[in-house]
């Protein structure tokens, strides 16, 4: 039976997270019989007596632990010989910043596992923090729209919205929310963002995330077709706020008039099909991209057409892009840099194509936080350690120093496992090339 460690989280000031709760842990212990030593922390959210508690011992030397297990990347002077680890390592795209690490765990001798590819045979990732990003996305995006308003002399009850980072918990946001609410459905909006309307790129894990947050308010649901004609109509009601949730048909457009969209074929030949988001552009208050991107397809939001539409005399109704999936000059061209929960927006001035921190200036506010279930920690702790105490017992019983072939994981973990003993495994050979 395998020792279990638990690194203390250097990644950030602003990482609480853990990967097993107390609660969990404790009854993991009882069950199956290991032990556990976890590294001190003053920054956790889960303090070292609620660890105690659970009967893990409170070590800084991790030394005798045979599994370690984190959240964020490990710093590669803290890295041990001959240990199996397990924690998001940001690697299986050949990350340059993080080559280095990949490199020392193999010429320590150690394995190596990472969540992002803990997967079915579908090849659907199991274990996420996408849903809580998308929570706390959603709330940041609010903060940020209600102190643009501020900067602009609008008085509204969004001001009253507060980081993510600075809620007990999930559950005071949504009630922050809920008073929002009823606030708007009671006073209406001010005249100067009304109607307001908030697109949201995406309907995985992390549009579900912010749409939880979202249809607290009050809130009615309308078409792509409805977006391009709602300005004409009169009567819009200003006691709610309209939400559309674009897929990928309402993103792209065929190159070829002749082809029809098929969303498989986009995903297998994206150079058959062109940018078509920014025609909604003009209609929104508030963007929320939630959706996945990678360099082979269109950008949704291009620089260009971000200059295009401020070129004009009347301000655009656009006020935030609230980038959650923050590939930096990605989906949306202008998010310049990723922020932290310390420094969480800037606004893009499109004519002179720069940024300045902050809700100042002409051009869209961005916010861009790239570790956002970190400003929930709490509630993204216990969601994900409920999912990985299941995979526990296979962990804490495997023989890691057998031949790769020979380990004995079930599939999800063994697809996880980079590297073993040093050496990349046969699916993630191909690092070879960015090391």
């Amino acid at each position: 039976m395998n020792t279990l460690g638990i690194v203390r989280e250097t990644k950030n000031e602003w990482e609480r997270r853990v990967p097993l709760t107390p609660t969990d842990l404790k009854k993991l212990m009882a069950d199956y019989s290991f032990k556990t030593i976890i590294q001190p922390s003053e920054n956790r959210i889960f303090n070292d007596e609620a660890y105690q508690d659970s009967g893990a011992t409170l070590e800084n030397d991790l030394t005798s632990s045979d599994l370690i297990i984190g959240i964020k990347e490990i710093k590669i002077a803290d890295l041990l010989k001959d240990k199996a680890y397990l924690y998001f390592s940001h690697t299986i795209k050949g990350q340059s910043y993080n080559m280095p690490m990949l490199q020392k765990l193999m010429d320590l001798n150690c394995t190596l596992m990472d969540y992002e590819r803990m997967v079915n045979e579908k090849d659907q990732r199991l274990i996420f923090f996408s849903y809580h990003a998308g929570v706390a996305g959603m709330i940041e995006t609010m903060w940020a729209f209600g102190k643009r308003l501020e900067y602009e002399g609008i008085d509204s009850s969004f001001s009253r919205i507060k980081q993510s980072l600075d809620y007990a918990d999930q559950s005071e946001a949504e009630d922050e929310f809920k008073k929002l609410g009823e606030d708007i459905k009671i006073n209406g909006l001010p005249e100067q963002i009304s109607p307001l309307i908030i697109g949201i790129t995406g309907y995985g894990n992390v549009s579900r995330g912010v749409q939880h947050m979202l249809d607290l308010l009050p809130v009615k649901e309308i078409t792509t077709d409805q977006l391009q004609k709602i300005k004409k109509d009169s009567e819009l009601d200003p006691n709610l706020i309209y939400k559309v949730v674009f897929a990928e048909k309402d993103m792209v457009e065929p190159v070829s008039s002749d082809t029809v969209f098929d969303l498989q074929d986009y995903y297998t030949n994206p150079e058959k099909y062109k940018a078509g988001f920014e025609r909604f552009l003009s209609s929104l208050s508030i963007l929320v991209n939630a959706s996945f991107w990678d360099t082979k397809y269109p950008r949704h939001v291009t620089k260009n057409g971000l200059q295009k539409l401020f070129s004009g005399t009347n301000r655009p109704s656009l006020r935030v892009i609230g980038d959650i999936s923050c590939d930096v000059n990605g989906g949306i061209e202008a998010t310049a840099k990723a922020t932290d929960p310390g420094n969480p927006v800037f606004v893009y001035h499109p004519q002179e194509d720069i940024i300045q921190d902050g809700v100042e200036g002409e051009g869209p506010v961005i916010m861009a936080v790239d570790n956002l279930p970190s400003e929930l920690p709490k509630d993204a702790s216990v969601y994900f350690s409920s999912v990985l105490k299941e995979f526990i017992p296979n962990l804490v019983t495997c023989d890691f120093t057998k031949s790769y072939d020979k380990i004995e994981l079930p599939y999800a973990l063994k697809r996880a496992v980079i590297v073993h003993q040093g050496e990349l495994t046969p699916e993630y050979k191909y690092l070879e090339k960015y090391l």
